[in-house]
C-alpha cells in the first residue's frame, strides 16, 4: 500500500458533481492498493495510522492522535500513487492491484476505518472524483511498506 495523509481542516470529495464525502478537521487519506497487499498490510497501515501524533497540543508540539483530537476522516482510492515513472514520459502502474483486489482492500480499509474512529467519509471507488481541501499546516505524510 502507499498512502499519503493530508492534515486538513476541512476536505470533501465530489462525483458528477455530488458531494459524496466532507468532514472538517481531520485526516484527508489517499489510499493506493499495490499487488501484493492482503489485509494483514492493511491493518498494519491502520494501526499507524491511528496511532501518527500529528496535530498540536496546547504548547504547540505535534502530540495528538486523531482520536486525541475528535478528528474526522476522508479516504479516496487514487491507484496513481502507484504510478512508475522511471522510463519514458508515460506512467507505468504495474505494482498496482488488479480492480477488484483494490476494490475489495479499500472497503475493508474504509470499514476498519470506521469502525475505529467516529466520522469516516469516502469517496467513490474507481470514480473520476474532484476533492477539494484546506491543508492544514501544510502538514503530509506519507507511508509506504519501507515506513511502517
Amino acid at each position: 500500500m502507499r498512502i499519503v495523509i493530508q492534515r486538513v481542516l476541512e476536505a470533501k470529495v465530489e462525483v458528477k458533481g455530488k458531494t459524496t464525502g466532507q468532514i472538517g478537521r481531520g485526516f484527508l487519506i489517499f489510499l493506493g492498493v499495490g499487488k501484493d497487499d492482503d489485509k494483514n498490510i492493511a491493518d498494519r497501515y491502520i494501526d499507524k495510522i491511528l496511532r501518527l501524533r500529528i496535530f498540536a497540543d496546547d504548547m504547540g508540539k505535534t502530540n495528538l492522535s486523531l482520536k486525541d483530537v475528535q478528528g474526522e476522516v476522508l479516504l479516496v482510492s487514487q491507484f496513481t500513487l502507484y504510478a512508475d515513472c522511471r522510463k519514458g514520459n508515460r506512467p507505468d502502474f504495474i505494482n498496482a492491484g488488479s480492480a477488484g483486489k483494490a476494490e475489495e482492500l479499500y472497503e475493508y480499509f474504509l470499514e476498519q476505518i470506521k469502525d475505529r474512529i467516529g466520522r469516516v467519509e469516502s469517496g467513490e471507488f474507481g470514480a473520476e472524483m474532484k476533492v477539494s481541501l484546506v491543508n492544514d499546516g501544510p502538514f503530509t505524510i506519507i507511508l509506504d511498506e519501507h515506513m511502517i
